[in-house]
């Protein structure tokens, strides 16, 4: 195959040199007419008009890019604030359940504290420990013993009336047998009509039984029953309920009937032990209009459970 010579060679940098300077020639024409008329600037503006939308699709990308970052961002953000929120409202209601909680055990504890007082009674308050409901077995755990003067046979009451006795005492608690239990009787007279009765425990919280009432004892449905003071167990004129249906017993020959207890046995963190009289005015004397004793502001009252 021929190769070409040096001459051929020499002419194909010629012509190669001849466009460059051509391509120069014309670069600086049309600078010197564009520095004298301007002409080219209406073109580079005209070309940046037609460029724009391609610039705009070019930088497309990148926008939606920044825009899902900060919508991730917001949104990420967001369930933060949610959640702080959330925990910050829980927060508030379980604060607010507490002192509602709080406010509750305040207004029992007045009412204690108010009825021993309207009664002159010598009380000590104590604080509920553990409640022991079973059928069998009706018990309250108390948080003051010995070392307080707590003794057994002592009185338990609250502001609706009797609760029940201490039986048993260590140097830091006490244990309280309720009315309730089946183990507990109760004398008991009817507050209007002064007849004689006795209330036994059924093994429920919120249920007394009355039985052997002669069919002509002046007994009636809604009747309260009092403390009569009888054995020398209880101080007379403590609320102890209100007689509900009476109702022939098997035999035929009494009646009997439920009692609805009038202290609040399934409630109330709080309770009152009746220190034992000085003298006999310092006992609450029978009431015969009806009401059980109630009472405020002058009671002696030894906070020995705290409110809580």
């Amino acid at each position: 195959m021929p190769q070409p010579g040096p001459s051929a060679a020499r002419s194909g940098d010629i012509a190669g040199v001849l466009r460059l300077l051509a391509w120069l020639v014309l670069a600086i024409i049309l600078m010197v007419f564009d520095l004298r008329g301007g002409w080219l600037h209406a073109v580079r503006t005209q070309a940046d008009t037609l460029m724009q939308p391609l610039w705009w699709l070019a930088a497309q990308p990148a926008r939606v890019a920044d825009a899902l970052q900060q919508g991730l961002t917001s949104h990420a953000r967001l369930r933060e604030d949610n959640a702080r929120l959330r925990q910050a409202l829980l927060l508030a209601q379980a604060r607010n359940a507490r002192l509602q909680l709080l406010a509750t055990e305040n207004a029992r504890l007045r009412g204690l504290l108010d009825s021993a007082a309207r009664a002159h009674l010598d009380v000590q308050l104590a604080g509920v420990l553990d409640v022991d409901l079973d059928p069998t077995r009706q018990r309250l755990l108390l948080d003051s013993g010995t070392t307080r003067g707590v003794r057994v046979g002592q009185v338990v009451i609250d502001a609706g009336g009797l609760l029940g006795q201490v039986i048993a005492t260590t140097p830091t608690t006490a244990t309280v047998l309720l009315v309730t239990d089946p183990d507990h009787a109760v004398p008991v007279m009817v507050a209007r009509s002064g007849v004689r009765l006795v209330v036994y425990g059924s093994g429920r919280r919120d249920l007394l039984r009355l039985t052997d009432v002669p069919l002509s004892a002046d007994v009636r449905e809604g009747d309260l029953l009092l403390t009569s003071g009888l054995g020398n167990r209880f101080p007379p004129g403590f609320a102890v309920g209100r007689v509900g249906r009476l109702r022939p017993d098997d035999s035929r020959a009494f009646l009997e009937a439920d009692v609805i207890p009038a202290a609040q046995l399934d409630r109330g963190r709080d309770v009152l032990l009746l220190r034992p009289a000085s003298d006999p005015a310092a006992a609450p004397p029978p009431a015969a209009s009806g009401t059980p004793p109630s009472a405020p502001a002058h009671a002696t009252a030894t906070p020995t459970g705290g409110a809580r």
